[in-house]
C-alpha cells in the first residue's frame, strides 16, 4: 500500500500550477529555429536601470561586524517605502504599516497567511496573475473566482458581492491589471469600498481587500493610478520593486497596511509575527539596505509606451483584436482562430515565444511582454503579419 507522501492539499496545488509549469518553464522554442524575440515573461531583455546594480554593489560592502546580521525589518527602507508611498497615493502612511518582503509574492502570501482560516474563502480576479490561486489553496483557504469580461475587464463589483457569503475573508485583486493593462477608476473601487463595507456589517466580521500593486508606477499616457486602500481600511497593498526596476530575481517589496485601519496595532504584531514564523521571511540584509536607493529607480516607461504605440496600430492593421492597456508592459490581443495553444505553437515555430491565454485563465487569447527590446518588437511585426494572413488564408480558402 503506497504511503502518502505529502499534503492533500499539494494535489490540488500541482492542478492549479500544470499550466504555468506545462508552459512558461518550458522553452517554446527549443529544437526549432533561432529565437526572434521572447515575450513570454516579464523578464528583462536589457540591463537594469543606472544605479541598481551600484546600489547593491555599495550595500554588500560590509562597514560594520553585524553588517551581514539577521535584518528582521530594517527601519530606514521601511522609512523610506513608507515616505516614497504616501507620495505615490497621496495618503499618510507610516513606517510601522510597511513589512519588507521578498517582491509583491511574498507580500500576498503574507496577507494571505495572516488573515485566512481553514474553511474560509478568498475571491479573486480572473484573468489572474499565474498564482494567485495556488497561494490561497496554500493559505488554507477555498480560492472563489470572478470572471472578469473581455475586452475591456472593467471592475465587476455586482458580480464580486454575487460570489460574497459568510465564509468570505478576503478579495485578491491586482490594478494596473495584468495581464490587461486596465487601471480601476476610483468610482469602481468606491463601490467595492462600499460593498465590502455592507456585507461586513451583514457578517460581523471584516473582509480584507489585499491589492496586489506591482505595476503602479508603470502608467502610460500620464494616467493617475488610484489604490483600494485609499477607499477601504481593511486592505493591504502588496508592492514590488522587481517590477518598476526590471530585475524579478532580486526579491524585493513589501505589504503596506492601508491608513486608519482599525486595530491597527494588533495587525502590526499579527504580521510580524507571521512574517517570522511563516519561513516566507523578508529580504536580505543586502536588499534591505539598498532599499533607499533603489525606490527611486524605474525601467524607461517611455520606452515601454512607445513599442505599445508601435505594435498596437500595426497589429490592428494586420488584423488582430487587441486593447490599447493603460498600464503594465502586457499586450493581450485575441488569437485568431480562437485556439490560443495552437495559435502560440504556431508562432513558436517561427521564434516568437509568447504566453498562451489557458495558462492565465483566459482561452482563446494571448499575452505578449513588452520588455523584449525595440529590435524584436521590428524583427517580430512581419512574423505576426504573415502567422494572421495564413490563418485567414486557411479559413478562408
Amino acid at each position: 500500500m503506497a504511503k502518502q507522501l505529502f499534503a492533500q492539499r499539494v494535489l490540488a496545488l500541482e492542478q492549479a500550477l500544470r499550466p504555468f509549469f506545462d508552459t512558461v518553464l518550458q522553452d517554446p522554442t527549443a529544437g526549432r529555429p533561432p529565437a526572434v524575440a521572447n515575450f513570454m515573461t516579464g523578464d528583462p531583455q536589457e540591463l537594469p536601470p543606472p544605479g541598481f546594480v551600484e546600489a547593491l554593489q555599495r550595500y554588500s560592502v560590509p562597514t560594520a561586524t553585524d553588517w551581514f546580521a539577521y535584518r528582521f525589518q530594517h527601519q530606514p527602507a521601511r522609512q523610506a517605502a513608507a515616505t516614497a508611498l504616501s507620495a505615490e497615493l497621496g495618503a499618510d502612511f507610516a513606517a510601522e504599516d510597511i513589512f519588507l518582503t521578498r517582491a509583491a509574492g511574498g507580500a500576498i502570501a503574507l496577507a494571505l497567511n495572516a488573515v485566512v482560516d481553514p474553511g474560509d474563502e478568498v475571491v479573486f480576479l480572473s484573468p489572474p496573475w499565474y498564482f494567485y490561486e495556488a497561494m490561497i489553496l496554500a493559505s488554507g483557504a477555498t480560492p472563489v473566482r470572478v470572471r472578469l469580461r473581455p475586452p475591456t475587464f472593467d471592475l465587476d463589483v455586482d458580480a464580486i458581492a454575487a460570489v460574497i457569503g459568510p465564509r468570505t475573508r478576503a478579495i485578491l485583486m491586482n490594478t494596473p491589471h495584468n495581464p490587461s493593462g486596465r487601471i480601476y477608476p476610483a468610482a469602481a473601487l468606491q463601490r467595492l469600498a462600499d460593498c465590502l463595507a455592507e456585507t461586513a456589517d451583514r457578517h460581523d466580521r471584516p473582509i480584507w481587500l489585499i491589492s496586489d500593486e506591482a505595476y503602479s508606477r508603470i502608467l502610460f499616457d500620464d494616467h493617475r493610478f488610484v489604490s483600494p486602500g485609499i477607499f477601504h481600511p481593511y486592505s493591504m497593498l502588496a508592492h514590488t520593486y522587481s517590477k518598476t526596476t526590471l530585475t524579478p530575481g532580486q526579491r524585493l517589496g513589501y505589504l503596506a497596511l492601508a491608513p486608519g485601519l482599525p486595530q491597527a496595532d494588533a495587525m502590526r504584531t499579527a504580521l510580524l509575527h507571521v512574517l517570522i514564523s511563516s519561513g516566507l521571511a523578508m529580504p536580505d540584509a543586502v536588499m534591505q539596505y539598498a532599499l533607499p536607493d533603489i525606490d527611486g529607480l524605474c525601467i524607461d516607461v517611455a520606452a515601454i509606451q512607445r513599442r505599445r504605440d508601435r505594435m498596437v496600430p500595426e497589429l490592428r492593421r494586420q488584423g488582430y483584436r487587441v486593447q490599447l492597456p493603460e498600464a503594465t508592459f502586457y499586450l493581450l490581443p485575441q488569437a485568431p482562430g480562437g485556439d490560443d495553444r495552437a495559435w502560440c505553437a504556431r508562432l513558436a515555430q517561427q521564434g516568437i515565444a509568447v504566453l498562451p491565454g489557458h495558462v492565465i485563465e483566459l482561452p482563446g487569447y494571448f499575452r505578449i511582454s513588452l520588455t523584449a527590446t525595440d529590435d524584436m518588437v521590428e524583427q517580430s511585426l512581419p512574423i505576426f503579419a504573415e502567422a494572421i494572413r495564413h490563418t485567414n488564408s486557411s479559413t478562408h480558402p
